[in-house]
């Protein structure tokens, strides 16, 4: 009997100690809060807020002490009184500390870091969004309306062929692109309207497809502003930004709507004006409905135009024939625009499952007109190329959450299904004079390329361990129907593909977990290769990483990982025969370290460092470097915030020498850039800020190809490094109303 009642006496305490408690948290005016974390000080649980501010949290008892916390707010300990109620917590706006993080097997560290750094240092212009990711470096080589070109963990990027944009959900990836595949224009997202930059790096995320191989990214605008602005930028080359943010229904407990607007003027530093301009209109929508749903809608508009010089020869600038920001065709250039429409439903079931969908719709508009090679083709009328397309790109993402208690561990798990098709009509490389006369089609059709998904993802907690395997299904149907081809013909061809992952962290204490992730992606090929060249189509990359995140003090969080990726095939795009060459199999090694570290409540510091060791896997010792693969690169600073009115950074970024060849005998040099952005808080409504892009005028290249060209008055071709110049010194005036 004795045994009977110390076993129910026992099991009665287990249960006990196994509740559940449910809460609510939202801000001071009533709007829910998204990811704020719920740690329990007595038994060392945790959980998170959903998009409606609703949590639950196990393993919690009478008495515990529950701490709430997020970035950006003063955080709350709430000490149990019954388990039977619905808690409801308000947390206030604060200043921002390092502090409110605590680490846990399941800490979005990437999310919170691109938090600091925005907050810390926000952004200026759409270039500097991706720099926001530790490691990522981009480079801008036509006349800024041309996609940036990209570089992470060891890759030349091009424009996006090895990491997975999105933004709201709509992706910004374009396969069998006009100009290269993936190509990634970001530049119809207004600065001042992200909330949050969420990334990953590797291929280790079930919920991410095509192109996630390096890494994805994926961009949040706000919900709601805190203020409507009107700001101005004035400066040098004839530059002008104007930006409106204008709220339309105030502060709501349930419902807000914002318009914002963009317009950019420059001519660049060139001695042949870009006449760049470029327009954005954005608005959002989103209220939280009677039935525990959240409803959300967008649309944008985006338009561009832009001349630009190209990419010199460097043996023209070393002869004195042109300066660095000089020309040789000058009528290159081009226009782009992209409308986007989005609905984004968030549907909570019942206290434990959820249902999130987003449908999307984008009419796509690109010309580009590019001479990389002068007179080699042509030496008559020039070697200058169009390259033209008219694309309609639609899909939509519905993912079912769960979250499951079990005695001895919790289960959360995801189910998702989507589908992209992108309808590309006229798709068009041609040899063109002076823009207006076509003088040879090279290619010219109609691409319809769909892509449907499905992946299954699962968290299993074990309180400090954390286990989380996914498995990923992909099916592609490529059709391509050419019109330089006498005869009609559709050539088609599909592939399907399994995708598993296979993660796991480990929570240690509040300031040490360890992590190893394990996973297979891919980045497909271009629809036109695939069918015209019989190339593989869905060639697979296989990645681990193994870090530990660190947090040995309140105000410094250490980010580090070892990573290695291989991959089956690399992509190469030749611009001038509109092809992505393959080009053999490749391995990757490298180190990444981050440091965010808070001197005080206004003063910030943070630093990047990454190494990567890049090269070609079927090619011999020596001959194997992968041209233009990023070898060393850094990035850090330090920032002030709202101290004494006054906020500012000095930021610095590097990247270093790499090869331009496979035998690295031709090098293309690195560069060391300084920035600097200071603001002052003249009353509540007046803001005055100044911006300095290359703060010491540092000569450098901010693209580079080893390209074989020939000048009108050359008789043998040269192939050496040809480029992109770098800002100079670069100021501007900015001026913010806030109403």
């Amino acid at each position: 009997m004795k045994h009977f009642l110390l076993i129910s006496f026992l099991s009665i305490s287990f249960l006990a100690k196994s509740q559940e408690i449910k809460g609510t948290i939202n801000d001071t005016f009533g709007n829910p809060i998204v990811d704020v974390n719920i740690y329990n000080l007595s038994s060392s649980t945790h959980a998170h807020s959903n998009e409606f501010g609703n949590f639950i949290l196990s393993n919690v008892a009478v008495n515990d002490t529950l701490k709430f916390s997020k970035l950006g707010y003063k955080s709350s300990n709430y000490i149990v009184a019954s388990l039977s109620e619905k808690i409801q917590i308000v947390l206030e706006e604060d200043v921002f500390r390092l502090s409110e993080i605590i680490l846990s097997p399941n800490i979005d560290i990437n999310s919170n870091i691109t938090k600091i750094d925005l907050t810390t240092n926000p952004v200026n212009s759409s270039q500097e969004i991706l720099r926001k990711v530790p490691g990522l470096f981009i480079g801008q080589h036509a006349g800024g309306g041309k996609a940036e070109q990209l570089f992470l963990r060891g890759f030349d990027i091009d424009h996006g062929t090895d990491v997975s944009i999105t933004s709201d959900g709509i992706p910004v990836n374009m396969p069998s692109h006009a100009h290269g595949q993936g190509y990634a224009d970001l530049h119809f997202v207004i600065p001042e309207t992200i909330e949050n930059i969420n990334f990953g790096k590797g291929p280790y995320y079930a919920s991410k497809g095509n192109f996630a191989t390096a890494a994805y990214v994926d961009f949040s605008s706000k919900d709601k502003l805190d203020t409507s602005k009107l700001s101005i930028e004035a400066g040098q080359f004839n530059t002008i930004r104007t930006v409106g943010l204008f709220d339309l229904l105030g502060n709501t407990t349930k419902s807000n709507a914002y318009i914002a607007t963009e317009y950019i003027l420059t001519d660049g530093p060139f001695e042949s004006p870009q006449n760049f301009n470029r327009f954005n209109l954005f608005g959002k929508y989103t209220t939280i409905l009677d039935n525990r749903t959240k409803l959300s809608v967008i649309a944008s508009h985006f338009k561009s135009k832009w001349d630009a010089s190209g990419q010199i020869p460097m043996r023209l600038v070393n002869d004195g024939t042109i300066s660095r920001f000089g020309a040789v065709d000058d009528t290159e250039g081009g226009f782009t625009s992209r409308t986007n429409l989005s609905l984004n439903v968030d549907k909570k079931l019942d206290e434990n499952s959820s249902i999130k969908s987003n449908v999307y719709f984008s009419k796509y508009d690109f010309t580009l007109f590019s001479n990389f090679t002068f007179f080699l083709e042509d030496p008559i009328n020039g070697d200058q190329i169009k390259q033209k397309e008219d694309r309609t790109l639609y899909g939509f993402n519905s993912e079912y959450r769960k979250n499951q208690i079990f005695e001895s561990f919790n289960l959360s798990w995801q189910a998702g299904i989507g589908a992209k098709i992108n309808s590309n009509k006229d798709i068009e490389l041609s040899h063109t004079l002076n823009r207006n006369e076509v003088l040879e089609y090279k290619q010219l059709g109609d691409i319809e390329e769909s892509n449907l998904f499905g992946y299954f993802n699962a968290d299993f907690k074990f309180n400090k361990f954390t286990i989380n395997p996914a498995l990923r299904l992909e099916y592609f149907k490529f059709n391509y129907q050419d019109k330089l081809n006498p005869n009609y013909k559709t050539l088609s061809n599909d592939k399907a593909k399994l995708l598993p992952k296979l993660n796991f962290s480990y929570a240690q204490n509040e300031k040490v977990v360890y992590f190893l992730k394990t996973g297979i992606g891919f980045h497909s090929n271009d629809t036109r290769v695939v069918l015209q060249q019989n190339k593989d189509v869905l060639p697979s990359a296989y990645g681990a990483d193994l870090g530990v995140i660190l947090k040995p003090t309140d105000n410094l969080i250490i980010n580090s990982a070892l990573w290695t990726l291989f991959s089956e095939q690399e992509f190469v795009y030749v611009g001038d025969a509109g092809i992505v060459e393959p080009s053999g199999k490749s391995k990757r090694y490298g180190v990444d370290l981050g440091l965010r570290y808070q001197l005080n409540d206004f003063l910030f510091f943070d630093f990047d460092s990454n190494y990567s060791l890049a090269r070609s896997v079927d090619e011999p010792s020596g001959q194997n470097y992968i041209p233009l693969a990023p070898k060393w690169t850094s990035v850090g600073g330090i920032s002030v915030r709202n101290y004494k009115r006054f906020s500012g950074s000095i930021q610095y970024r590097y990247l270093g020498d790499r090869p331009a060849n496979e035998d690295n005998s031709i090098i293309a040099e690195g560069y060391f850039v300084t920035d600097l952005n200071m603001n002052y808080q003249l009353s509540k409504s007046f803001n005055v800020g100044l911006i300095i892009q290359n703060l010491f005028d540092t000569e450098w290249n901010e693209t580079q190809f080893l390209t074989e060209s020939q000048l009108q008055n050359e008789s043998q071709p040269v192939e050496e490094i040809h480029f992109t110049p770098g800002t100079p010194f670069f100021a501007k005036i900015k001026v913010t109303y806030s109403f």
